[in-house]
C-alpha cells in the first residue's frame, strides 16, 4: 500500500448561501483546491454529501460534479453517510491511492441545505436516525443529543456552564476564520440564554444549517514532491467503525463506541496514540457531543471533558487544542462537506498556514467526524513532513 499525500486544499466562505446552487459550491471548492495544489489533471473524483436529493432535488452527483467541473470523462462516485459522508469521501479517495488504481484523485464534500424549509431540512436531516425506532416519534437530533447531555449531567456531575463553554470556546476560534458561517465571540452566558430547543440545550449549543463544499487533492507521497508550492501532509492513519443507528439500543448511551473503535485503527496504523497528537476537529453537532467525543477519543478520562473545557485544556492556547477552525458550531455544518472541511482544517495547520487560529508546534492532527449519534464514525492521522 503506498503512502498519501494531501497536496491541495479547497474551501469558501460558509453560511446561508441563497445565491449559490449545489453545482455552484462544488465548482467553487474544487476550483479552489485545484489552485492550492497547482494542478486540476485527476484520474477519479468522490463526492460525499448526504441528502442532496431530498434538499435540492439533485441526485446523480457523481454525474453532475465532474459535468460542471469541464470533467465530464473522468470517473467519479457519491459516497454517503449522514453527516460522516465527507469523511468517507476522503477515506475512499486514500484507498483509491494507497492502493494504486489512481494518481490523483479529487475528494469532495457538499450540501446545500437552505433551499428548503426548516422542517423539511429537520426531516432532511433525520433520515440519519432509526426511523422506525426514533424519527416516527419524534424524536429530533437535538432531543436525542439532549438526553445524552442530561444523563452526562446526571452521571458525571456535568455543568451547563462547561456545555456553554464548548461554544463559547468554538466561537472564539471561529472569530478567526475566514470561512465560519458565525464569525464572531459568544460568551458563555449568552450561550447559557439563549433559546431553550430540547433540555438542556439551548440553540447556542446546536451547530446551525449551512451552505456550502470542501473539497482535497490526494496523490502517492512519492509524487508529492512534485507540488512545491506547500509543505507536504500525509494521511498516516485512517479508522473507520459504527455502532447501533438507534441510541436506545446501546448498552451505554455515554459510551461512543464507533468513535473510540475509529481513533484506535486509525491511530494503531499511523503508529502513534493519542499523547503524540498535537490538535483535533471533532464532530461537535452539540456542545454534549465534543464532550463526549473527547472521553471516547481518550483525550480525557470519562466525565472529565467539561472539566477540562472549562478549565481550559482545549483552547486554542492549550495543551490539547480541540476545534480550532470553530467546529461545526461556529465553522457551520453543510453535513456532506463537514468532514472533508475538518481535513481542509488539518491541512492549514499542519502547513502553519492557519493565521491568528494558528496551534503552535503542530506536527500531528486528527480529525472525527460521525453520523447521527455516533452511529458512524471516521477517524483520520494527519501528519507534517
Amino acid at each position: 500500500m503506498r503512502d498519501v499525500a494531501i497536496v491541495g486544499v479547497g474551501l469558501m466562505k460558509w453560511g446561508e448561501l441563497w445565491e449559490k446552487s449545489i453545482r455552484d459550491l462544488c465548482v467553487e471548492a474544487a476550483l479552489s483546491c485545484f489552485e492550492d495544489a497547482g494542478n486540476d489533471k485527476i484520474d477519479s473524483i468522490v463526492v460525499g454529501t448526504m441528502a442532496s436529493g431530498l434538499l435540492t432535488g439533485q441526485e446523480h452527483m457523481a454525474n453532475m460534479v465532474p459535468d460542471y467541473l469541464g470533467k465530464k470523462h473522468v470517473p467519479a462516485m457519491r459516497v454517503e453517510s449522514a453527516c460522516c459522508s465527507g469523511s468517507q469521501a476522503v477515506r475512499t479517495a486514500f484507498m483509491e491511492v494507497a492502493s494504486g488504481m489512481s494518481d490523483c484523485v479529487l475528494a469532495l464534500g457538499v450540501e446545500k441545505m437552505t433551499d428548503v424549509s426548516g422542517n423539511d431540512a429537520t426531516y432532511a436531516l433525520a433520515t440519519a436516525s432509526d426511523q422506525e425506532f426514533e424519527a416516527f416519534h419524534g424524536v429530533t437530533f437535538p432531543g436525542l443529543y439532549a438526553m445524552m447531555a442530561r444523563k452526562h449531567m446526571e452521571q458525571y456531575g456535568t455543568t451547563r456552564e462547561q456545555l456553554a463553554e464548548v461554544s463559547s470556546k468554538n466561537h472564539r476560534n471561529g472569530s478567526l476564520n475566514p470561512h465560519a458561517q458565525y464569525p464572531f465571540p459568544m460568551t458563555r452566558e449568552q450561550v447559557m440564554n439563549s433559546t431553550l430547543v430540547a433540555d438542556p440545550l439551548r440553540l447556542m449549543d446546536c451547530s446551525p444549517i449551512t451552505d456550502g463544499a470542501a473539497a482535497v487533492l490526494l496523490v502517492p507521497a512519492t509524487d508529492a514532491k512534485k507540488y512545491k508550492k506547500h509543505g507536504m501532509v500525509v494521511i498516516s492513519g485512517v479508522g473507520h467503525a459504527t455502532d447501533t443507528i438507534a441510541l436506545c439500543q446501546r448498552k451505554d448511551m455515554l459510551k461512543m463506541e464507533a468513535v473510540t473503535l475509529a481513533a484506535k485503527a486509525a491511530l494503531k496504523m499511523a503508529g502513534k496514540t493519542i499523547k503524540d497528537v498535537n490538535f483535533a476537529e471533532v464532530h461537535d453537532c452539540f456542545t454534549i457531543a465534543e464532550i463526549m467525543i473527547m472521553e471516547a477519543l481518550g483525550i480525557v478520562k470519562p466525565g472529565q471533558g467539561g472539566p477540562a473545557t472549562l478549565k481550559g485544556l482545549t483552547a486554542l492556547e492549550g495543551k490539547f487544542p480541540v476545534n480550532p477552525s470553530g467546529g461545526l458550531k461556529s465553522k457551520g455544518h453543510p453535513v456532506g462537506a463537514t468532514g472533508v472541511a475538518q481535513i481542509c482544517e488539518a491541512v492549514y495547520q499542519l502547513r502553519g498556514e492557519a493565521g491568528k487560529r494558528q496551534v503552535k508546534n503542530a506536527k500531528v492532527g486528527l480529525t472525527q467526524n460521525m453520523g447521527g449519534t455516533g452511529g458512524t464514525s471516521v477517524v483520520h492521522i494527519l501528519e507534517a513532513k
